[in-house]
């Protein structure tokens, strides 16, 4: 039984042990008695992730407490299980079941015999990867895979089996179908299964089985349109965004929230709302037209403003200076010649539906509310008990000017947790050229390009957590440096990871600028 404690950010750990079940067994230690100022963890194939609060634990404190820990499983009797409703209707049922040297009835006597578990939650809200106790049913993923995987697919995939929550692309061998929603939004626990649950597939003719699944977690819409509210009348890339889901992600759902919290907070400070009211996080322009009355402020890119009235002189306000949008007058928002995403925040704070807590949108999983486009109205809050007073001069940001295309900023990185897969020369080449930011570039991560890093290792690194932060480099050797709506786990080795304090200048980080890594020294 062997614990490696590994490097995953400055406030992150990621614990390897031998398997699965001794994750799973870490996972529940640390359900049942926590540790003061760890956050949600994450379990991998054989990993743990572990976010912790530096002011409240130290890292070699952490790591201590957690080599102390059990890695032995608590009773079965003790986790929940699962039946799943299985038709055994898949379009792969006949060829997988050639691929293992048996005929189809057997290999749906063999999944349905076997007892399953929850290893871990990832790739979207709600899909589960499930280990089984028969180490026969190891079936390769599909050549191609399928642009289209409906909703409800049962699948098989290396030594797991999932269920597709969604309408997804997907990889997986396809060998039954389920009625069972195993993510519903609106249900008090999202998803139906969760990191150590056990799992048993239960064959049933097609007639047996109830209403359908959920197609998807769908994104959500404004609540009313009557009341307050803004309507947008353009949008290049606009998103509703608070302060995230910081407990998403044992249901597979990424942080999400702003890119740029300290100017949401800043943007909510300068209209007296909360620091994480919802708000809209603008990238590459923004029109929006005032039903009512209502005060609003920017802060974060700097996007030139220009109100626009029915009738009379425009107005130009500055940056983080709370002013009035009248009833039916418009306010537009030019790209900004520096930083990506500006937010407007309205006083009350936007009034979309939360899912899983949050407000925010993320674009990779689906969840929150849809994209802005013209046409979408937004309710407004009318707080109950009014609100604090707005500061009518709020301080200018002391901070330096966001980057510009072209300019080379620097990031602060700690290696891990897989830097161990790269060479001395890859290392080298990571930390001393300046990446290219690319325009595939989004909010599940920055795409960068330079010289390749190459792997040091032959073969596949089993899933595991990752953060927000870390740069994940693919066979093709151009990183990834991940953003908020990033996926939970990741199956490419992480080299290392923008320090907490720098990610949000790397979420400001427009196309064509460039990132220079530097190696963060002792604290």
């Amino acid at each position: 039984m062997s614990v490696r404690i590994l490097t995953a950010r400055d406030d992150a750990l990621l614990v390897e042990v031998d398997d699965l079940d001794q994750a799973i067994a870490l996972f529940e230690s640390l359900a049942e008695s926590p540790v003061a100022g760890v956050g949600e963890p994450v379990p991998g194939a054989r990993t743990l992730l572990v976010p912790f609060r530096p002011s409240a634990v130290s890292a070699a404190g952490l790591a201590a407490e957690l080599c102390r820990r059990s890695l032995v499983r608590r009773p079965a009797a003790a986790a929940g299980t699962v039946e799943i409703p299985t038709v055994y209707d898949g379009e792969d049922l006949a060829e997988v079941a050639g691929l293992l040297g048996w005929s189809p009835e057997e290999l749906v006597r063999r999944h349905t015999a076997a007892a399953w578990t929850v290893g871990f939650v990832g790739f979207a809200p709600g899909f589960a990867y499930l280990t089984g106790d028969d180490a026969a049913l190891l079936v390769p993923r599909r050549v191609t895979p399928r642009t289209r995987v409906p909703a409800g697919s049962v699948a098989l995939a290396g030594p797991y089996s999932g269920v597709y929550p969604r309408e997804s692309p997907g990889g997986w061998q396809l060998v039954g179908t389920t009625r069972v929603a195993v993510w519903d939004a609106d249900r008090e626990r999202p998803a139906l299964l969760r990191p150590g649950d056990r799992v048993r597939f239960v064959p049933v003719p097609a007639h047996a089985v109830g209403p359908a699944a959920r197609s998807s977690p769908e994104a959500t819409g404004p609540t009313s349109e009557n009341g307050p509210a803004l309507e947008v009348v353009a949008a290049a890339v606009s998103l509703v965004e608070d302060l995230g889901r910081p407990r998403g992600a044992g249901a597979g759902a990424s942080p999400s929230g702003a890119l740029d919290p300290a100017a949401l907070r800043a943007a909510n400070r300068a209209v007296g709302n909360e620091p994480g009211a919802a708000a809209i996080e603008a990238a590459y322009g923004l029109r929006v037209r005032a039903r009512g009355s209502l005060v609003v402020a920017t802060a974060g890119a700097p996007a030139p403003l220009t109100v626009v009235p029915a009738s009379g002189v425009e107005r130009r306000p500055g940056p983080r200076e709370p002013f009035l949008l009248h009833d039916g007058e418009e306010l537009v928002l030019d790209p900004p010649d520096r930083g990506v995403r500006t937010y407007l925040a309205v006083r009350g704070g936007l009034d979309v539906p939360p899912v899983l807590g949050s407000r925010s949108t993320d674009v990779l999983g689906g969840l929150g509310p849809a994209p802005l486009t013209a046409g979408t109205v937004l309710p407004v809050s009318t707080p109950r008990h009014g609100l604090p007073a707005v500061d009518p001069a709020p301080a200018e940001s002391d901070a330096d000017p966001l980057p510009a295309p072209g300019d080379v900023v620097r990031l602060r990185i700690v290696l891990g947790p897989r830097d161990d897969w790269f060479d001395a020369t890859a290392i080298e080449s990571l930390t001393g050229q300046d990446w290219l930011v690319t325009e595939r570039s989004n909010r599940v991560g920055l795409r960068l390009s330079g010289e390749a890093l190459t792997h040091a290792r032959e073969g596949e690194l089993p899933s595991e957590g990752c953060v927000t932060g870390a740069i994940q480099v693919p066979p093709d050797g151009q990183p990834v440096l991940f953003l908020a709506d990033r996926p939970v786990t990741g199956g490419y080795p992480v080299v290392g990871a923008v320090v907490a304090e720098d990610v949000p200048l790397a979420g400001q980080l427009p196309p064509g600028a460039r990132a220079r890594f530097v190696l963060r020294g002792p604290v």
